[in-house]
């Protein structure tokens, strides 16, 4: 396996609120503890950071407290989709300007457009900023899918170095793996199926788990970047009903609700996301003792 820009456990950072506004002390403790507990990078305001409910204030904030905690010991990688190509471009512009290391950037998402209009947004990404930029594809929540032939295309592009992948679809990584070539960055965006995903070729995941278990999910990477995949399916078993419990209920609800119970945050989150369910409560106080977190 060619040596990857980005590699590893990356957490999707949730965004603490306290009284509706920002806790910009409990993220700090948040991402310290990610680092703490050996996490290869950082990922704020993805969708786990309620990236929709941000105002862009909020947002352009919250990546450059990441930045300045994470000073350099991990890579930083911005979210800054957009379903407005002009809108992303001045988000990644923002993450470059305050030293990102990279940019999430997910499909545009309600206008649906064309396999040949996905390649004129992320080609028009790539001319304008100077930025390695990830393919977020998650048609779960986007309603679209690129295709492997367009990330072809696109990896032949300077900026545009891989993908966030939450297709669930292992098969197409073997084949996008070969049609993209060396050096393409290719990162699982479902926790439940990376052991898989690194099997087949992939780099690492952008995980909504580390949140609440930096430390195990960091051992389970390392092992399968290592090979080690016995000890790597020993951390999959430990973690599987985590990572089916934190989507027990609209995320991050599930996943504030651990951490909450952790003592690290509130778990507030912003409408339309509500507090998680009781059955869910229940669901992830189990998973967390399975986890070895409790």
């Amino acid at each position: 396996m060619s040596e990857a820009l980005f590699k590893g456990v990356l957490p999707a950072l949730v965004t603490p609120f306290r009284d509706g506004a920002v806790d910009e002390d409990a993220f700090v403790r948040l991402v310290e503890r990610q680092i703490a507990g050996g996490v290869h990078g950082l990922v704020p305001v993805g969708t786990t950071g309620e990236s929709a409910t941000l105002s862009h204030e909020e947002h352009r904030r919250v990546v450059e407290l990441c930045i300045k905690t994470a000073h350099g010991r991990v890579p930083v990688i911005a979210g800054a989709g957009s379903n407005s190509t002009a809108e992303a471009i001045e988000l990644i512009r923002h993450a470059k300007t305050v030293g990102a290391d990279g940019a999430l950037v997910v499909t545009p998402y309600y206008n649906r457009p064309s396999q040949e209009g996905l390649y004129a947004h992320y080609a028009a990404i790539n001319e304008a900023v100077q930025l390695p930029v990830l393919v977020y594809n998650v048609p779960s929540r986007t309603a679209v899918d690129i295709s492997n032939d367009t990330l072809a295309r696109l990896a032949k592009l300077p900026n545009i170095v891989g993908i966030k992948d939450a297709t669930g679809d292992l098969a197409r990584a073997s084949s996008q793996r070969l049609m993209c070539g060396e050096g393409w960055v290719m990162l699982s965006g479902n926790d439940d199926s990376a052991l898989g995903y690194m099997a087949h070729g992939g780099h690492g995941c952008i995980s909504v788990t580390a949140n609440v278990a930096p430390e195990q999910c960091a051992t389970f990477y390392n092992d399968a970047m290592a090979g080690r995949w016995p000890d790597a399916l020993y951390g999959q078993d430990r973690l599987i009903r985590l990572h089916k419990a934190l989507f027990t209920d609209a995320s991050p609800s599930a996943t504030k609700f651990a951490l909450a119970h952790l003592g690290l945050c509130a778990e507030d989150a912003r409408l339309p996301i509500v507090p998680a369910s009781e059955a869910a409560r229940s669901e992830v106080l189990a998973a967390l003792r399975d986890a070895g977190v409790l």
